[in-house]
């Protein structure tokens, strides 16, 4: 059982006795006088790159909330008053000007009296820019922090704006801006790794990525009786990740005891990530405070009242800890003169452990991207969204993830949320008091659907597209784009005197693609000029954002028409596979109740952009070559275990050997990497789409490689077919060897060394 219960259940045992009169209540605060009670609070904040104004309130507003509570400590997100996505606009001293004036206008006022606040903030010290935590206390900075270890992989790159601290012996000074002196009476502050002594407990800052590096600071800072830990953090969604986060938290403390306070953003600050919050409090490896991972909500704040007395009973407890505290390097610190604690009141409750909250992939598809599309619809100015539907999974699974922001936004304004109804109210144009209460209402006012029919659609996906359009409720319209395209083949006639053919019809592999590709660029230009022009067909301001459709597995492999459809302005899925998307299909017929999602789910995936004969219907997974699943195994083996060519051939010989040989793996690594690498070109125009998959191929950022290969790989091509090669011959041996034992009698010897090349093929 671990202390944080203990402390629990001795304060209940205590408790009884005072109420059946077995122990008067003097005894008992003699007793519990050396209890150190302390309550603190960390934070969930949608703060929004670049936007000072936003920043600040949702900062003003977390403390105030703080202070309501009794907290003596308020912890924010990393570089919380700019926000964490400014990117290259924290080159521009104007960004770190703003955040300093926007931190005078903190401690000038009452905010920071009474509590410790850990603020996020750039700060430039010799010509180095830092990213910084800086603690204040009445109207005072107490120290500042830099991060010493630097995110930079991924979709980050700290390193780019910021250098990494490496002076760990001892703190130094640092001058304030002039007119920060002045207006706050301070000259300089402790500047550098160290922590705050209060007179009753030790605090100190960890940031973000320093908890995921092979020697955290913490680990440290708790030998050195630092009891409670700030981690100010930027991190963003991706699925199934909150787990890896949690354990680290825990971990932090389960060894070596302490508070551990995590905040995080929360939402879309301007950019592809969705900060996913789930900002908690963990003590002595029990977590007893968890805000939540996806909201509505602007600000969410995540309290727990602890006994430190606990945190110094489990290291009392630990020799091994007693030992390594008794020659520990010593780091600095910052002496304060004021007591964050109180003693044992028996009005106050302690924080017990709670039972961590995780959400299920479907979940995650679901609420990460809706309330993603929710922030990007709220700030950007648009009156709606605008999508393609062709009745398909991937357009349908987007319908279904705005169907799902629409009930999101409902619920929180019955609940209460001023912010999100008054956002709500001004897109959806509700005048005379009224606002949206129910979602598929809501949903006809700001979401447009539009099935692109032609010749080559089919009545079932004309029909599925129609009834989830009802089922959401959006506005929906069916359009036959056929007279575009028998315009464009006449003037092409015209211009070359040919007039290409599809495949089935005689034509040839270019003529094929060629058609297929006029369909789909019309769809793109007919999706922008319907989102430009229907707001003024329906008397509304304002613009709809083209939402696109295409998912993780065809941007890898590039099947996808560039300038197409999938063009359009965001993209909520481009970085989640198709099974999870089928997954997520039969989940959202259920749980969000669009059942016409079942049926969806169920049909073969198909572009729908060749003539159906009787002999031959187009298909996705034979068109491409490979199926979904196989794609999702080359992304992860590309991107996660940064596979090239000859290594991946060599680790699905282990997985699928069983079923192919090496000369049928060999076929579908090369076929897969022809095409990856024919197709990269498209990436570089890819939509702009809502990270949540570790092996999104995204060139703008996350997944950084040329666009121009040689498509051949003949180096490579021609190492795996000598690995072929050599396993055939292998194998070829083995076998021979083994039918001479057959003709011995069972006498025959193998030589030692020789191994079995052919296992698990």
């Amino acid at each position: 059982m671990s202390l944080c219960c203990s402390s629990f259940l001795i304060r209940i045992m205590w408790e009884t006795f005072i109420v059946f009169g077995l122990l008067p209540l003097r005894k008992l605060q003699r007793h519990f006088v050396k209890m150190r009670l302390l309550k603190v609070a960390t934070c969930n904040l949608n703060q929004w790159a670049m936007d000072f104004d936003c920043n600040m309130k949702n900062i003003k507003e977390s403390i105030s909330m703080a202070k309501e509570s009794g907290a003596v400590i308020r912890l924010g997100p990393e570089l919380e008053i700019t926000g964490y996505g400014c990117e290259d606009h924290f080159l521009e001293l104007d960004t770190v000007t703003h955040a300093w004036d926007c931190l005078k206008e903190l401690l000038l006022d009452d905010w920071t009296d009474g509590i410790l606040c850990s603020f996020g903030m750039p700060v430039i010290k010799g010509s180095k820019r830092y990213n910084c935590q800086v603690l204040c206390l009445n109207r005072k900075i107490v120290m500042i922090r830099p991060k010493m270890w630097l995110a930079n992989d991924g979709n980050y790159r700290e390193l780019r704006w910021f250098t990494a601290w490496k002076q760990k012996e001892h703190l130094e000074d640092f001058l304030l801006p002039s007119d920060i002196s002045e207006a706050l009476s301070q000259t300089t502050v402790p500047f550098g790794y160290g922590y705050i002594q209060f007179l009753d407990t030790a605090v100190a800052a960890e940031v973000c990525e320093e908890l995921f590096s092979p020697m955290p600071p913490h680990a440290e800072l708790a030998l050195n009786g630092v009891e409670v830990f700030m981690n100010a953090s930027g991190s963003h969604h991706q699925l199934r990740k909150l787990d890896l986060r949690l354990r680290a938290f825990i971990g932090a403390t389960h060894t070596r005891g302490g508070v551990y306070m995590y905040s995080n953003h929360q939402g879309c600050d301007g950019g592809r990530l969705y900060y996913d919050g789930c900002s908690c409090i963990v003590v002595n490896g029990d977590v007893v405070a968890q805000s939540s991972q996806f909201s509505l909500k602007d600000v969410e704040l995540a309290f727990a009242q602890v006994d430190l007395d606990a945190v110094a009973s489990l290291r009392g407890s630990i020799s091994s800890f007693q030992e390594q505290a008794s020659c520990k390097r010593k780091v600095s610190s910052v002496a304060v003169h004021y007591k964050l604690c109180k003693s044992f009141k028996l009005q106050m409750s302690l924080s017990s452990p709670l039972k961590i909250q995780y959400h299920s992939p479907e979940e995650e598809i679901a609420f990460g991207p809706g309330c993603w599309l929710w922030d990007y619809l709220r700030r950007s100015g648009a009156s709606g969204f605008l999508l393609p539907l062709s009745g398909g999974a991937d357009s349908s699974s987007v319908a279904a993830i705005v169907g799902c922001m629409c009930q999101l936004v409902v619920k929180e304004i019955a609940n209460g949320d001023e912010k999100v109804k008054a956002d709500a109210v001004r897109i959806g144009r509700y005048t005379d008091g009224q606002f949206p209460t129910d979602n598929k209402e809501f949903a006809r006012r700001i979401f447009y659907t539009v099935f692109m029919g032609s010749e080559n659609s089919s009545n079932a996906t004309r029909s599925r597209a129609k009834l989830l359009a009802e089922e959401i409720g959006s506005w929906h319209l069916d359009v036959s784009i056929d007279g575009v395209v028998s315009a464009l083949l006449c003037l092409f006639q015209t211009l070359t005197g040919k007039r290409p053919r599809y495949k089935v019809d005689g034509g040839s592999n270019i003529e094929n693609l060629g058609l297929q590709n006029i369909q789909a660029r019309i769809r793109m230009v007919l999706a922008f000029m319907l989102a430009s022009l229907l707001p003024w067909v329906h008397n509304k301001p304002g613009f709809y954002l083209v939402l696109g459709s295409s998912n993780v597995d065809e941007g890898l492999r590039g099947y996808l028409t560039k300038y197409d459809c999938s063009s359009a302005d965001i993209n909520p899925i481009g970085s989640i596979s198709k099974q999870d998307l089928r997954r997520f299909l039969r989940w959202a017929a259920v749980q969000l109740g669009f059942s016409s999602l079942a049926e969806i789910e169920a049909a073969p995936p198909t572009a729908e952009l060749e003539p159906v004969r009787s002999n031959y219907s187009q298909l996705d997974e034979v068109d491409m070559g490979m199926t979904y699943e196989e794609l999702s195994v080359y992304g992860r083996m590309r991107k996660i275990f940064r596979c090239g060519p000859v290594s991946m051939f060599k680790n699905l010989c282990y997985k699928w050997g069983t079923k192919l040989s090496p000369a049928e793996i060999s076929e579908k690594v090369k076929h897969f990497f022809k095409y990856y690498s024919i197709n990269r070109h498209k990436m570089t125009v890819l939509t702009p789409s809502y990270h949540a998959e570790s092996y999104s191929p995204e060139d703008n950022r996350f997944d950084l490689r040329q666009f121009l290969y040689n498509a051949r790989w003949p180096y490579q091509f021609r190492k795996i077919d000598e690995l072929v090669q050599q396993l055939d011959s292998d194998k070829v041996a083995i076998t021979k060897a083994a039918d001479e034992e057959t003709s011995d009698g069972g006498m025959g010897v193998v030589a030692a060394g020789s191994g079995n090349p052919s296992a698990g093929f």
